[in-house]
């Protein structure tokens, strides 16, 4: 059974949301109460997926603008997945080499190598790119 768009449901939906470009925190606030209303409903009408996209895209629009997300250091990235792994330094001396490489590493004064970023990718089963 295929679905079919209705119009009418959709303006309606959009008549009750009433979105626009967010240009304020009220706005912001408002707009995200019922992106996340919609986005825990079960079984949500294809004219309320419609209507989740475009909230999604209006709040994220405002966070790039507002709310920036500063690009983290491989050292940081690599202590962050450390840390919330409850990975030691010691456990990263078979993968990088000798303990001194480690901490050089963990603590921003060496750089990752490619084959080092490789081997952390492979072991924290995430992108090589992280650590680059």
């Amino acid at each position: 059974m295929t679905l079919t768009f209705d119009q009418t449901k959709y303006r309606q939906l959009l008549a009750e949301t009433l979105p626009q470009v967010i240009d304020s925190e009220q706005e912001y606030e408002r707009i995200l109460t019922v992106t996340e209303q919609l986005h825990f409903k079960k079984d949500r009408t294809l004219e309320e997926q419609k209507l989740y996209q475009l909230l999604v895209t209006l709040v994220e629009l405002y966070e790039t603008e507002h709310y920036p997300i500063s690009e983290a250091a491989p050292h940081e990235i690599l202590q962050h997945i450390m840390e919330s792994s409850g990975i030691r330094q010691a456990d990263l001396v078979g993968i990088l080499g000798s303990s001194g490489v480690v901490s050089e590493v963990v603590n921003g004064k060496r750089a990752i190598s490619k084959s080092q970023a490789k081997a952390l990718a492979d072991r924290f089963k995430v992108s090589p790119e992280l650590f680059l």
